[in-house]
């Protein structure tokens, strides 16, 4: 399906596996319904995909003029960003890498009906 809204989150501070749950869990269901699972999903990274969603469909409100009513959840991305590097001091000297890794995450919606 192509697109005809979409919004972007970058550099969010959330492991892209961690996300990906819940992306994959949206993807080909009407906007109502995917907003109000993410709404009152038990996962905390539940927040950054409803605030990028709420993002396409105001886009599609404002640019195309299409009602939330008729939207449906085309694509659902989520994208590994950069990866933060810390270390951690160990015994003995040693050093432990901590990766603190950061996602992109892109949703697109379409209007009911279309291919």
């Amino acid at each position: 399906m192509l697109a005809i809204a979409k919004a972007k989150g970058k550099y969010i501070r959330v492991s892209p596996f961690k996300i990906r749950l819940l992306a994959d869990q949206i993807r080909g269901k009407d906007f109502g319904s995917a907003r109000q699972m993410l709404q009152f999903s038990p996962k905390l990274t539940a927040k950054y995909i409803l605030k990028v969603l709420d993002s396409a469909a105001a886009n599609a409100e404002k640019v195309q003029k299409v009602s939330r009513d008729q939207l449906i959840v085309s694509d659902a991305l989520v994208d590994e960003g950069p990866t933060l590097k810390r270390v951690r001091f160990r015994a003995m000297g040693r050093v432990n890498r901590i990766r603190k890794r950061t996602s992109h995450i892109t949703i697109g919606l379409s209007k009911k009906g279309e291919s």
